[in-house]
């Protein structure tokens, strides 16, 4: 595998981000959006295997706008005061992450992808708020974004007008949701908002809940991993990129 730590010109800085690729021929691209934890050494264990699989893949400091390592360490997150505080910390991160920010950003990311060598559209997958950074992007740019993934992501249906269902009769891509049982940020009510939306607008998709997989399932570093539903999250995207992209991969030497 060759990975890297590489810098993407937005229009508002610079972001530094990880990269992964078997080799320097031309391959499919993926666009990792990351959770809010932030870049760390999980994040890139999931870049480097879904890589490894025959794919270029980038995985964006979103949080950028705020420095190359804004979150620092995690707390432990099993202690809920330490929890509650972590995530008060990480406000104003998100605030930054505004539509037109997070639009500008994708624009950016496509892009670097494309000149790293991943011809056509491209497929996203996204953790915890990158479900929704990952859904903004690929209805702002459908004809570039091939499929959609989304694991463990919360907020897709609320009553906002600017709730990201709302926008799925943007999507061209072909998606697959993995949402974590009993997430108080996607419920069972939204679950089923949100495939109401999917299923009027004719998006292909499938959405399911790993039954027992807490919000976080994929994230090694965390007290919410869980093994079954991360290698099953994986199998997933792998089944994913085959369908959307498979024409494009190269076979792995």
């Amino acid at each position: 595998m060759l990975s890297s730590t590489v810098d993407i010109t937005t229009p508002t800085g610079v972001a530094n981000a990880y990269l992964s690729r078997p080799d320097e021929e031309p391959r499919p691209g993926v666009l990792f959006i990351m959770d809010a934890y932030g870049l760390r050494p999980a994040i890139e264990d999931l870049v480097d295997r879904i890589a490894a699989d025959g794919y270029i893949v980038l995985a964006p400091n979103m949080f950028y706008r705020a420095g190359r390592s804004p979150v620092g360490p995690l707390p432990d997150l099993s202690d809920p005061e330490k929890r509650v505080s972590f995530f008060q910390s990480l406000r104003p991160l998100f605030a930054q992450l505004n539509p037109d920010a997070v639009a500008s950003d994708g624009a950016a990311y496509l892009d670097f992808l494309a000149a790293a060598g991943a011809p056509g559209p491209v497929a996203i997958t996204g953790y915890c708020m990158g479900a929704r950074v990952g859904w903004k992007i690929a209805t702002t740019y459908p004809d570039r974004v091939a499929a959609l993934a989304g694991f463990h992501g919360g907020g897709l249906a609320t009553d906002a007008p600017e709730s990201p269902h709302r926008s799925a009769g943007q999507l061209k891509a072909e998606c697959y949701f993995g949402f974590a049982d009993q997430d108080q940020s996607m419920t069972a009510a939204q679950i089923a908002a949100f495939e109401r939306a999917l299923e009027e607008a004719g998006v292909s998709y499938r959405s399911e809940v790993y039954q027992g997989a807490p919000h976080g399932y994929t994230m090694s570093d965390t007290p919410a991993y869980r093994e079954d539903a991360g290698e099953r999250h994986f199998r997933e995207l792998k089944a994913l990129l085959e369908r959307t992209m498979g024409s494009q991969a190269a076979v792995r030497g």
